[in-house]
């Protein structure tokens, strides 16, 4: 079996709350990696933050459909992270301020689908 049918039939077995836990895991596992190099490694800074805002900007426009099941009040918190997410990566490549809001709010909504 090659690795795209694997990742397809592990997709699919997974749940929507299962897939955003993994997602939030790769982009945070990119983020660790970019602080842990620090300027060494600019390159890999940008793909993780590029990675992490694509993310969040598609949990974002979920929320924003009709269909989201979630309540109102977590849906416009969701939006709001994002913004923050968008407005702090910025942030970090024009004046260098750390990663670890982005890892520790990653962590903290990875805690909070784990738990539920």
């Amino acid at each position: 079996m090659s690795i795209q049918a694997y990742q397809r039939a592990a997709t699919q077995a997974e749940s929507p709350r299962q897939l955003e836990y993994r997602a939030l895991g790769l982009a945070t596992s990119g983020l660790l990696r970019a602080h842990e190099a620090g300027k060494a490694d600019f390159a890999g800074l940008l793909a993780a933050l590029d990675k992490n805002r694509q993310l969040w900007s598609m949990l974002a426009s979920d929320c924003m459909i009709d269909g989201n099941s979630l309540p109102p009040p977590v849906r416009a918190q969701i939006i709001s992270l994002s913004l923050f997410v968008s407005k702090y990566t910025s942030q970090v490549l024009r004046e260098g301020v750390s990663l670890e809001p982005l890892i520790d709010l990653n962590k903290t909504i990875m805690d909070g689908l784990a738990g539920a």
